[in-house]
């Protein structure tokens, strides 16, 4: 085991080692975009989970992403997905909704964690379990690698369904974020109804 591996696994060992048996990392992916879902993921790792190819999912290649996805669906002990549409993004607000998602991820995984490590560094308040932030998670931390990964697959697949629908935008590629491509079609059609509104998508409401 090399030492990114022993890294990445020092949070759980040292849970572990405190009398913690089930960990959960929680992560979310969609945060800053402009258009599609927000969505959160929550996966308990076993203790002999094989490290290779997990870290933070946005440092991965797709087809890398795709494979250690596979891997963790079939290994881990439990994980759990969900989403907010942009609509109620829009009508709750995004930093609400985020929170919202972050409980749910921990309450719909079959087994109860007893510990959870959060990526970010506010507090998730009702998150029943102890739990702990901690500052770029997805890179230090196993548990929230894996549902980094997890939540980023699911949203690339859901971007991927809302790109046929909108092929001027290229959802395929930018993901709903800002880049050009998508700016450029903002600028030609405006809004649609998988767009949320910000400060950066309002000024298109009039197109």
């Amino acid at each position: 085991m090399d030492d990114e591996t022993v890294d990445l696994f020092r949070y759980e060992h040292d849970l572990r080692a405190q009398g913690y048996r089930w960990i959960a990392g929680i992560d979310e992916s969609g945060r800053a975009a402009w258009a599609g879902p927000l969505v959160a993921a929550a996966v308990i790792l076993p203790e002999d989970f094989d490290l290779d190819g997990i870290r933070d999912g946005k440092e991965l290649t797709p087809n890398r992403r795709e494979q250690a996805y596979e891997r963790i669906a079939v290994d881990a002990v439990a994980r759990s997905v969900c989403w907010s549409e942009p609509r109620t993004i829009n009508q709750r607000g995004l930093h609400r909704c985020n929170l919202e998602l972050l409980r749910r991820a921990v309450r719909k995984l079959a087994l109860e964690p007893d510990y959870v490590l959060i990526d970010g560094v506010n507090e998730v308040p009702g998150i029943r379990p102890p739990s702990q932030t901690i500052v770029k998670g997805d890179a230090v931390s196993a548990s929230i690698a894996a549902a980094s990964i997890v939540a980023k697959v699911t949203r690339d697949r859901l971007m991927d369904r809302l790109h046929l629908r909108y092929l001027e935008y290229g959802f395929d590629d930018n993901r709903g974020y800002r880049a050009p491509r998508h700016l450029d079609a903002l600028d030609c059609f405006g809004l649609t109804d998988v767009h949320r509104l910000n400060k950066g998508t309002r000024k298109f409401l009039a197109r």
